[in-house]
């Protein structure tokens, strides 16, 4: 069941990964001159501060590195439990996603788990939900 979630505004930094998931694309700022990848998105790179900075295709896939189980029925259309976690993504030194791991029980998600990509659209909003890989 999808869940109606909070949305983030779009802005001209973080609309490339927001919307990214339109042509199945998670979508990383990356510093295009010293290639330090940027997540959040921002304007410049907090490594040598240049503002060469664009969004690059990642591969979308990557390793639970962290997680817990949240048991609060924050909205009423919300099911419970489901997880939050911090996913490293591969190919992506240095950014931990946090999102959440959806089309498995909680209880089975693990950390070192394998997780693909996939988006929920709301809106013009593709969120970045990440399932296991068997």
């Amino acid at each position: 069941m999808s869940v109606t979630r909070a949305l983030p505004r779009l802005d001209a930094d973080n609309r490339a990964f927001w919307t990214g998931g339109a042509e199945g694309e998670l979508r990383i700022m990356r510093c295009r001159d010293c290639e330090t990848f940027i997540h959040p998105p921002r304007p410049l790179c907090r490594s040598c501060l240049s503002e060469n900075v664009s969004p690059e295709v990642v591969a979308g896939t990557g390793v639970v590195a962290t997680y817990t189980v949240n048991y609060q029925k924050w909205h009423p259309a919300m099911e419970v439990p489901f997880v939050v976690a911090r996913v490293a993504l591969d190919g992506v030194p240095g950014v931990l996603l946090t999102t959440n791991i959806v089309g498995c029980p909680a209880e089975e998600v693990d950390v070192g788990d394998r997780v693909r990509v996939i988006f929920e659209q709301q809106d013009d909003v593709y969120l970045p939900l990440f399932e296991r890989i068997d």
